[in-house]
């Protein structure tokens, strides 16, 4: 097992903050990449997600060392088979979390990762399943009055407590970054970090059987 150099390709203070729990040091490179949902990839949303994660990637490592290993994530919401990014405005996310109201629908991350000596990053998705509270009026015009809806899909942050997740789904898929599936891939590429299977239940204040299960996987 050896520690390469981590370069995280995103400015979200959830993914920097849930990237940390792997315990190993990393650095930051906002990426300036077009996130063009109405493609006919939009059709797959995984493989729209993993897309577009690669085209940060791609971007990262035209600006890193060749001897880094670069992150990148892409998150979409998927409703009735219609993507959702990031709205546009305070219309479009009004629009969003009144579809999204008391149903359920799924957060899709696109992750890839890429390593040195590799042409090109391997890419996965994580799909989770997401069943939004029912929002009121008062409820969606408190949440629009902050400034995070404009900045997440679906128009909300998973840890605002807008909607929950089942046990035994991943959580922090849903906050931008599958953790757990990422330490699993990470390790299998010889990348020394922590399992971060504690830290997550520790903020989540209940066991992941998923996050357990993965953290546990031998690495062949």
């Amino acid at each position: 097992m050896e520690t390469t150099p981590l370069v995280l390709a995103s400015a979200s203070p959830r993914r920097r903050r849930l990237l940390a729990w792997l315990d190993v040091p990393y650095t930051c490179l906002a990426t300036d990449t077009a996130e063009d949902i109405t493609s006919s990839l939009r059709r797959v949303p995984p493989v729209l997600a993993r897309t577009l994660a690669a085209d940060k990637a791609r971007a990262a490592r035209a600006e890193t060392d060749p001897g880094d290993t670069v992150l990148a994530f892409d998150t979409i919401v998927v409703l009735d088979g219609e993507v959702l990014g990031k709205p546009t405005d305070r219309a479009d996310a009004e629009r969003m979390l009144r579809a999204l109201s008391g149903r359920t629908h799924s957060v899709v991350t696109g992750v890839a990762v890429w390593t040195p000596g590799c042409d090109e990053p391997a890419t996965f998705a994580v799909t989770t399943p997401v069943t939004m509270r029912d929002l009121d009026d008062a409820a969606i015009a408190e949440w629009l009055s902050g400034d995070e809806a404009l900045g997440c899909a679906g128009a909300y942050n998973i840890e605002r407590h807008l909607a929950t997740v089942e046990a035994g789904e991943c959580y922090q898929n849903v906050a931008g970054l599958p953790l757990c599936h990422l330490y699993e891939r990470l390790a299998r590429l010889g990348i020394t970090v922590t399992p971060p299977a504690s830290a997550c239940d520790a903020a989540l204040g209940a066991s992941c059987p998923l996050g357990r299960r993965l953290c546990a996987t031998p690495i062949r």
